[in-house]
């Protein structure tokens, strides 16, 4: 329970950190919020070989995600180093963090991929929403129910999926599991 707790305000560090570092233009400050929550995680969490596989996994996905919508016009960031169409670092840092939630604190969505899907279909616009208003690390380059629909039906697919390639991959990893040879 403690470990949950601590995963919860780790993650919330790192959000405010990097919707805050790019507000404020210091964009460092996100990625180097996640690197020291990530570091924290991977020595005390317990699960670092789960913890790694989702960073390989939510990384490429939630970069693929963000930097779509930068391509597109649909949300422009602050701070957006390293190129304007592609989500910047602290974008990263964010999804760094968040991928390491996925074992702890919101493990309980693993097996409940609708409730997976119902949290970020609220939660994930939600997060955009507040990092446009209330830091202006976001703005919206589409009308703004446009976007934040785009966001619900992107952050509802991607959350049971996040969860799903994490079991089949560690299905795989596991000794006689598909595509490893049997012990």
């Amino acid at each position: 329970m403690l470990l949950a707790a601590g995963n919860v305000v780790g993650f919330q560090l790192v959000w405010l950190a990097s919707i805050g570092g790019a507000g404020a233009g210091q964009p460092w400050a996100g990625p180097v919020a996640a690197l020291l929550f990530v570091l924290a995680m991977l020595a005390w969490g317990g699960k670092r070989r789960d913890d790694l596989r989702l960073l390989a996994i939510a990384l490429p996905l939630g970069i693929t995600l963000d930097t779509a919508f930068a391509a597109s016009g649909w949300l422009v960031y602050a701070e957006p180093w390293p190129w304007r169409s592609v989500a910047p670092v602290w974008i990263w840092s964010l999804w760094a963090g968040f991928a390491l939630t996925l074992n702890h604190s919101m493990g309980f969505l693993a097996k409940r991929p609708w409730t997976a899907a119902l949290f970020g279909l609220v939660g994930g616009p939600l997060a955009y929403w507040t990092a446009a208003g209330a830091f202006d690390a976001v703005s919206f380059g589409a009308p703004v129910a446009w976007t934040l629909g785009a966001l619900a039906l992107g952050w509802a697919l991607v959350m049971p999926l996040l969860f799903a390639l994490h079991r089949r991959t560690g299905a795989l990893a596991q000794p006689g599991g598909r595509g490893t040879a049997a012990a």
